[in-house]
């Protein structure tokens, strides 16, 4: 029996309403989000930059974001100093090889961060192994840490971290693509805050 134009319809429907929650949850989210955004603008304006990292397909969201911080497409708006620690594939393959996948990102954030950076760990069920290492040890050198998850956030979302932004979905496609909703709006709000500079005066909160 031919597919009618009404399943493909009502198909239509069911793929774009999966994708509808996670970005409610994200306006809902807005002071948490904006508090996120504050403490990373803090972090910029004191001289640190931002590590950003992820396995297997948030990599590439690492770099990604990296590349929006240090050359922004919009024309006019600050470049902030930002690395991908998933750029690198000789460091990458190297630590693994020696150390064990899961020490991958955790060596380089020993070796290249400063107590005043921003460590921001993506993974899209918040149970990578090499991220919340990374993010742990960012923790313990005062790093500022930030995870984007999805699901139910996972171990990242339990491990204590600064801030974390959790899609509110299983399905791991639409965590990623809410993901890029998340750091683009970070990167926006975070220029927001510059743009104003009294709001990242001591004491001044989101």
């Amino acid at each position: 029996m031919p597919w009618s134009e009404q399943a493909a319809a009502r198909a239509v429907d069911e793929i774009f309403e999966r994708r509808v929650p996670p970005l409610q949850t994200l306006v809902g989210d807005a002071e948490r989000v904006a508090r996120a955004c504050h403490a990373m603008a803090t972090r910029f304006h004191a001289g640190g930059k931002l590590i950003v990292f992820g396995n297997g397909g948030p990599s590439t969201d690492a770099q990604h974001v990296a590349v929006e911080f240090v050359h922004p497409v919009i024309v006019g708006k600050k470049a902030l100093p930002a690395i991908s620690l998933t750029a690198d594939v000789a460091t990458v393959t190297g630590v693994a090889t020696g150390d064990g996948p899961d020490e991958v990102f955790a060596h380089q954030v020993r070796h290249l961060a400063d107590p005043e950076d921003i460590a921001l760990g993506i993974s899209t069920d918040g149970n990578c192994g090499n991220v919340l290492r990374g993010l742990a040890v960012a923790g313990d050198r005062s790093l500022l840490t930030v995870g984007l998850t999805g699901g139910d956030g996972g171990r990242i979302a339990r491990a204590g971290l600064d801030h974390v932004l959790i899609a509110d979905a299983v399905d791991p496609r639409v965590v990623k693509e809410a993901h890029v909703t998340m750091y683009h709006v970070l990167w926006e709000l975070v220029h927001v805050f510059f743009e104003h500079p009294g709001a990242l005066r001591q004491g001044v909160g989101a």
